[in-house]
């Protein structure tokens, strides 16, 4: 199903996980089979494969690309002399962070210059765990990129951005997210002066929609609000840098022509953009605040069923009507690692000191909750149904372990005071009243 974008003129196919089928030109496509003796069009045919070819058929993902040039057209990749920023990571430490918002730099910046590693629990050469970034722009990038160690969650907070892929262009804004499948080729153009945001790098298993249960059909992501973007290539002979990020490092090669060189494809394989105001958000109408996991948009499975390597959630608007009941997110340890930012708006949970582009840490058995201030007005409040508006954090979860960066631990973004957040919190324990 072709669905058109009344905001940029794109278009795009509507699913999640489907067997799409796109063409820029009428009869690129073969018929009736992957790989023909002669293409159309004299087009050379790629196979992209996402997971192994043995894996199961409900679990392959992979596109054939029928493409101007291969991609094995490409001379030697040389490391870059600038690498990603943020550098190692950092020292163990068990404590709860939170930082404010990064600067736009100064210099001109592109989406590659523009990523900073925030917090990571694995190594690019894993195949699990998550890498997390934050990322500021504010020039389009001129080279093309792929990243050979994950795929890659875009979460936009700020600045609009033009997703330029193999298999067609994506226009994605603020409350939108997009999912680039790893090794796909790409370039990011802004629409904005400038543009900042977050990304998630999932080393481990390909993300998908979570089993739904008993909520049944109507809950959460809808399947037919994923979009994929119609095919689109470029032609024509200019020098283009292609970079790759390959077991954490950059490197890169000069071509004589774009790589973004696909005049039709099919297969399962694919970028994704979804607008998270379209999550049908799932919550208590009688009393007790649920789990956060019924906000579950992504998620990413490990080998033991209900251990994610990565769940991406969203605190989105919302009606709270339960009875007696404590409201906010309360208090809680948990096994999971918890990195949160926001999109827009303040989070219920924090009055103060979270912001929109900054972020938050709070590692496996690290205790946390609302702060004191929004404990003290939900313990005291007199309970009519509210709704909670003009918002949007999320939280970038893992089973594993995630450590800052050098950076993260030494930036002056850091916020120093952030475990005075609960120090306000009264002692009201009366053992002679209930």
């Amino acid at each position: 199903m072709n669905v058109d974008s009344p905001l940029s003129g794109l278009g795009y196919l509507s699913g999640f996980g489907n067997e799409f089928s796109s063409e820029a030109l009428p009869g690129a496509l073969p018929v009736g089979q992957n790989s023909p003796q002669k293409a159309p069009y004299g087009l050379y045919a790629e196979l992209f494969s996402g997971t192994a070819f043995t894996m199961v058929r409900s679990e392959a993902r992979r596109t054939w690309m029928y493409r101007i040039q291969p991609s094995a057209n490409h001379p030697a990749f040389v490391k870059l002399e600038r690498q990603l920023a943020g550098g190692p990571l950092g020292p163990v430490t068990p404590n709860r962070l939170r930082w404010n918002p990064l600067p736009i730099p100064a210099e001109a910046t592109d989406f590659i210059d523009g990523l900073v590693g925030m917090v990571a629990n694995g190594g690019s050469d894993k195949p699990s765990g998550i890498s997390i970034y934050h990322y500021c722009a504010n020039t389009s990038m001129q080279r093309v990129f792929f990243n050979a160690d994950g795929e890659m969650l875009l979460v936009p907070e700020s600045g609009r951005l033009r997703i330029c892929t193999e298999l067609g262009r994506l226009d994605l804004q603020p409350l939108e997210i997009a999912v680039i499948p790893r090794g796909l080729k790409f370039r990011v153009e802004l629409l904005d002066p400038q543009a900042r945001g977050y990304v998630a790098e999932n080393h481990g298993a390909p993300l998908r929609l979570p089993d739904l249960g008993p909520i049944g059909s109507n809950g959460l992501a809808n399947p037919r609000d994923f979009l994929t973007p119609l095919a689109h290539y470029e032609d024509g002979a200019r020098p283009t840098q292609l970079v790759q990020k390959f077991l954490g490092e950059l490197w890169g090669c000069e071509l004589d022509h774009s790589p973004l060189n696909v005049v039709a494809w099919h297969g399962n394989n694919v970028p994704y953009k979804y607008d998270l105001r379209r999550f049908n958000t799932i919550g208590t109408v009688s009393f007790d605040h649920p789990d956060p996991s019924i906000f579950t948009v992504l998620t990413s499975p490990t080998s033991v069923p209900g251990l994610a390597n990565l769940d991406f959630v969203i605190f989105p608007p919302r009606w709270m009507v339960a009875e007696n009941t404590f409201r906010p997110p309360w208090f809680h340890r948990n096994l999971m690692n918890e990195f949160m930012g926001l999109i827009q708006g303040s989070y219920d949970a924090k009055a103060e000191g979270f912001l929109p582009g900054g972020a938050s840490l709070h590692s496996c058995m690290s205790a946390h909750g609302p702060d004191g201030e929004t404990c003290t007005k939900a313990i005291a409040a007199q309970l009519q149904p509210s709704k909670i508006e003009n918002t949007m954090a999320f939280m970038f979860e893992t089973s594993q372990v995630l450590r800052p960066s050098r950076f993260a631990l030494e930036c002056p973004q850091l916020q120093s005071n952030y475990d005075a957040c609960w120090a306000t919190l009264p002692v009201t324990f009366t053992p002679n009243r209930r």
